[in-house]
């Protein structure tokens, strides 16, 4: 354990995830999405299989330094099809992403809940003080059985008890950034950020950040304790924080981490037009994936495609190089349970655009209008939310 003195001051059951809160979202009309990075699966085009011999990189989200690319390892308890993954595989993937330069790791209380951080526990356990670990808190989730009650819970008192379950299933003695996963619309942000600056005067949290707000929430909060990261959805096939969230981003000082920055496979070549979904797999109710619209969103599937041959890359290294290419302090963090494809995304880092070309992919990107929604109606409104005000 690292001492606290060192710490920088600041001013449920297993094998379920954000598969069974999208199917209660859309039976129910108002469950829980518990987002993170998305996998990224399926035959990649491009190269031969080389590994890059390039250093990672380094990038600062606020004053948090962490790998240019991380790892989401939100399937790692159980993948979008509903299987269960080997945990020893799990750990190994975990492990050797290390050792290729990651040190920046995402999970949440809700994947799983709770498994998905006790497999990251184990798997940087040796290495624990050379890593960044972020994870989220929020949901309404039972902190003895794990078992998800309706709706969310950031209740100051509620938010401790958490981050005490969060630090013994991480096996650590602090959480390096721990983001609020959806906005409380019943918790004022600032009391939020009130119990987040208790437990950082504590030592067991380090920093913060939030996921999916409103606009004024964001600039609430870091009013109220300096927020060092957004993570919201972001691709090639989703860029909707281009338009205000990226932008106060910048205004602010605050790093941005794309979750499904591959658009759930997507933009790796894991879809086409024959796909079909198995029962529970999320992918099987979001609207862009719909017979009716996957046919011309995959337009933008070729486009990446060719520009993998064009730069003899592989798909998902163009499509994270695009996010990497957007802004010095973007950090994308792809997920995935093989290790090909964890070592495919980590020589994303090695790809570069001109500017010239730069300009011809985003104008290639932008012709292209995906179509339907990025997630059924019943888990956007969980998206966006501003928190109410302090009385």
């Amino acid at each position: 354990m690292r001492s606290k003195k060192n710490q920088p001051q600041s001013p449920g059951t297993a094998g379920s995830s954000r598969r069974d809160l999208l199917k209660g979202a859309v039976a129910m009309g108002a469950a829980p999405l518990v987002a993170g990075a998305a996998g990224c699966a399926g035959p990649s085009i491009g190269a031969p299989p080389q590994e890059s011999k390039e250093p990672l990189g380094r990038r600062k989200l606020g004053r948090l330094e962490v790998s240019a690319v991380g790892l989401g390892v939100q399937n790692m308890s159980r993948k979008y099809e509903t299987t269960v993954p080997n945990r020893s595989q799990m750990l190994n993937i975990i492990r050797a992403a290390f050792d290729r330069g990651v040190t920046f790791y995402d999970a949440a209380e809700a994947y799983g809940p709770h498994e998905v951080e006790r497999i990251l526990g184990e798997g940087v356990a040796p290495f624990r003080d050379k890593v960044q670990i972020a994870t989220k808190f929020g949901w309404n989730i039972d902190q003895e059985t794990g078992k998800r009650r309706p709706g969310l819970n950031s209740r100051p008192e509620h938010i401790k008890r958490v981050v005490e379950g969060m630090l013994r299933r991480l096996r650590t003695d602090r959480i390096d950034l721990l983001y609020q996963h959806r906005v409380d619309p019943e918790v004022p942000i600032e009391d939020v950020a009130g119990a987040v600056q208790e437990l950082m005067g504590q030592g067991k949290v380090l920093y913060w950040g939030l996921s999916e707000m409103g606009l004024n929430t964001l600039r609430r909060a870091h009013a109220a304790l300096p927020v060092s990261a957004v993570q919201n959805e972001y691709s090639m096939l989703w860029r909707g924080p281009e338009r205000d969230v990226i932008p106060l981003c910048e205004q602010l000082g605050i790093g941005f981490v794309p979750w499904s920055p591959l658009g759930i496979g997507f933009l790796a070549g894991a879809i086409d037009a024959n796909t079909r979904f198995a029962p529970g797999d999320i992918r099987g109710v979001e609207p862009r994936f719909s017979p009716e619209n996957l046919p011309h969103n995959l337009a933008l599937v070729e486009l990446v495609k060719s520009w993998a041959q064009r730069k003899q890359a592989f798909p998902a290294q163009i499509a994270l190089a695009w996010l990497l290419a957007q802004k010095p302090w973007v950090v994308p963090i792809p997920g995935t349970t093989q290790m090909a494809h964890m070592l495919e995304n980590n020589g994303a880092a090695a790809v570069r655009f001109t500017s010239s070309e730069l300009a011809d992919l985003n104008s290639a990107i932008a012709a292209i209008q995906v179509q339907g929604q990025r997630l059924p109606d019943a888990v956007l409104v969980f998206s966006g939310v501003e928190s109410p005000p302090k009385k």
